[in-house]
């Protein structure tokens, strides 16, 4: 079966180690950031950076409404930090008139664990990982999810403060943390399967 093609949008954040981290776990991944572009994908992953700057990059390069269209009509898209906060319906201390692709039936704190001063490392035990074993994951600015709703699977939270880290619903994932800076690539892997899943 042919390696399914999964986009990284290109706007901001660690494009190339998600890049690496998809071809890593058998997928073809090209970065992506035009609307043309996107139509051809199998799977989006929405790297880190800052929620807002993405959000008023994609405005200004014209992929904001054909990415939330393409992630309510289906397509698998994976979220890393402020790629979590980019498909959370809803946002806690947001900016004014700051928008989401949406998707997620979740809440999601901007920087929730602090400044970039703040940030940290951490084992996490994650469910529905292959072996079982704590994945490390590095925390920066990051997020949390202040509210799940009910068609949302967590699939863990952070051991000091319990709050969660990584949901799924349905075609898609989201995590505070950043798996594309560790050479750990169970989350990659596990998109890459959920994104064979719905091709």
């Amino acid at each position: 079966m042919k390696a399914p093609l999964v986009g990284v949008l290109a706007l901001q954040g660690d494009v190339a180690e998600h890049l690496r981290a998809l071809r890593d776990a058998g997928a073809e991944a090209v970065p992506v950031r035009r609307t043309e572009e996107l139509q051809v994908l199998d799977g989006l992953v929405i790297p880190g950076g800052e929620s807002t700057t993405l959000w008023r990059l994609a405005v200004a390069f014209d992929v904001f409404e054909p990415v939330r269209k393409l992630v309510a009509s289906g397509l698998p898209a994976f979220g890393s930090c402020a790629g979590m906060i980019m498909l959370a319906d809803q946002i806690a201390d947001g900016v004014p008139g700051q928008q989401a692709f949406g998707g997620i039936d979740m809440t999601v704190r901007r920087n929730a664990f602090g400044r970039q001063v703040d940030s940290f490392e951490a084992d996490i035990s994650l469910s529905g990982m292959r072996d079982g074993e704590p994945l490390r994951a590095v925390f920066i600015r990051a997020p949390w999810v202040e509210r799940s709703g009910g068609d949302v699977t967590v699939l863990g939270t952070e051991q000091r403060t319990g709050r969660i880290v990584a949901v799924r619903q349905g075609s898609l994932l989201a995590t505070a943390f950043h798996p594309e800076l560790t050479p750990d690539r169970r989350i990659h892997e596990l998109f890459v399967e959920i994104v064979k899943g719905y091709r």
